[in-house]
């Protein structure tokens, strides 16, 4: 027998449940919301909450199947399928070549070749040895099928328990689940799980009657209903005083943030000066300006977003295009051989992601005074496995020291200076690094307590290759460090995803603890 505590802690939606429901009716939130006149919001809420208390237990769990008609599959309703289009033109005009069977139907070639090949093997086309195909069998419908899914998914999408056999086997072989944009449907799959009352929820049900609880109670008392008198006749919701309260946190900033706006604090208490840029760049400041070869595999589809529109800048700023483009070719003014290629003037004013914080490295350089000191914390997009020390989207922190007097050991006593003041690591090592746009080149490491050994980020001494173009004639001193494996040190985490996690207050137990 239910508790008097247990009915009065029940809230409306699940009292509407419990009583619309017997032992034995099995039903889900999309059937709630016709019996009991509620939102879908409000079906899963009552579910859910039922649930936990185990007064609903599932009946039964299954995965629908539905086919959703993309743009392209709208395209193809309207102006044929690739295979009726070229059946139209063959019938009109007679033999034609695949060259000219793709003008005739405004089809790309290898959506014809596609095409030609399906409707070769059942022997509707054949082609001769002028290369002429021909249409045999000019009363044959392939896509017949396909014609009446197009038509039927206009509406809505089309269940699969509704198909057929063939209808089914046309949706699949014409459907994607991701990247459908190049489909003709869209395979949605939805898990439908229905809910059963339990013996438990049989037995509050029963308590609820007699008791006489509606799920009709009133919870709130409102100076509407005091005006116009509507409170009187009801039924109020008795008020839990007993029931504990919720946690209320004071508003704190992010761990992460702080972190971030400690070191640059620190930083411009050292002198530094700070940049920024935009996120969106250009593959001349992101890669050219650095002195990495157009062919280089880091410009790899793979490795960067690039922007799908617009897709070019419309200019790149002179004399800086010509003196890049110089030091590619030939060194220009840089005293090198370059790398010895055609410099692509069109290409470096694609759009892209900034991948990596050294382009505003190479940006500042035009504007930077000499002897000086610059810095930024900048987002990168790059993609990435995702794992404990790696993200497909991060922070880094860079910089640049430019003066006659500057050099390696300099450079050196900067990152040691970062490794253990901004990460908090107590062993620190230098290994030899490789980068196109610096000489020599130095990676730091740092030894975490859980993760080990891992690369903080790399550093060097700009070429002159990179410095020239840009007016610059002294040594400069660069690095790109991952300033989100520095917070990992300082907050005593051992994920990086846990600087972006939701649960902010784990991070602070964390961060307290260590």
């Amino acid at each position: 027998m239910a508790s008097e505590t247990t009915l009065k802690s029940l809230h409306p939606l699940e009292v509407k449940t419990l009583l619309h429901y017997r032992s034995g009716d099995v039903f889900d939130a999309p059937q709630m919301q016709t019996d009991l006149d509620l939102v879908l919001g409000q079906c899963n809420q009552a579910l859910s909450w039922l649930e936990a208390k185990g007064f609903v237990a599932e009946a039964e769990r299954r995965t629908e199947i539905s086919y959703e008609r993309t743009a392209l599959g709208a395209e193809y309703a309207d102006t044929g399928t690739p295979v009726e289009r070229i059946l139209k033109a063959l019938a009109a005009q007679g033999p034609l070549t695949l060259p000219a069977l793709a003008q005739a139907t405004a089809l790309e070639s290898r959506d014809v070749g596609s095409a030609y090949g399906q409707l070769s093997k059942v022997q509707i086309l054949s082609m001769d040895e002028s290369k002429q195909v021909s249409l045999e069998q000019p009363d044959a419908a392939p896509d017949a099928i396909l014609r009446a899914l197009l038509e039927r998914a206009a509406a809505e999408p089309l269940r699969e328990e509704t198909l057929s056999e063939a209808e089914r086997a046309v949706a699949q072989a014409n459907g994607k689940k991701r990247g459908a944009s190049s489909a003709i449907f869209r395979i949605i799959e939805h898990e439908v799980v229905r809910y059963q009352l339990s013996t438990s929820g049989a037995a509050i049900r029963e308590e609820l009657q007699k008791a006489g609880v509606t799920g009709d109670e009133i919870g709130r008392l409102t100076p509407e209903m005091l005006r116009d008198g509507s409170w009187k006749g009801k039924t109020f919701r008795e008020y839990g005083v007993n029931a504990p309260t919720s946690r209320i946190l004071p508003g704190r900033r992010n761990p992460y943030c702080e972190y971030l706006d400690s070191v640059k604090d620190k930083l411009t208490s050292l002198g530094f000066e700070e940049f920024d840029g935009p996120l969106v760049e250009t593959e001349f400041w992101n890669s050219d300006a650095l002195f990495m070869p157009q062919f280089h595999s880091a410009r790899d589809i793979h490795d960067v977003y690039y922007v799908k529109e617009p897709q070019h800048i419309r200019e790149i700023p002179e004399p800086y295009l010509s003196n890049v483009a110089a030091a590619h070719e030939n060194g220009g003014q840089s005293g090198s051989r370059g790398w010895g290629y055609q410099f692509d003037r069109d290409f470096t004013r694609r759009l892209l992601l900034r991948s990596q914080g050294t382009v505003m490295s190479a940006k500042s350089l035009k504007d930077a005074a000499v002897p000086g000191k610059y810095f930024g914390i900048l987002r990168c997009f790059r993609y990435d496995q995702v794992d404990a020390t790696h993200l497909s989207d991060f922070y880094q922190t860079e910089g640049i020291v430019l003066g006659n007097e500057v050099n390696l050991r300099t450079l050196l006593g900067l990152l040691k200076m970062f490794a253990e003041e901004l990460a908090g690591a107590t062993e620190v090592r230098y290994v030899p690094g490789y980068f196109p746009f610096t000489e020599p080149s130095v990676e730091v490491h740092i030894k975490h307590p859980r993760l080990g050994w891992f690369e903080l980020g790399g550093s060097g001494i700009f070429r002159p290759e990179v410095t020239k173009p840009m007016g610059i004639d002294v040594p400069v001193l660069a690095w790109g460090l991952g300033i989100d494996r520095m917070a990992l040190m300082h907050l005593g985490l051992n994920d990086l995803r846990e600087l972006f996690s939701s649960d902010i207050e784990q991070v602070r137990l964390r961060r307290k603890a260590g």
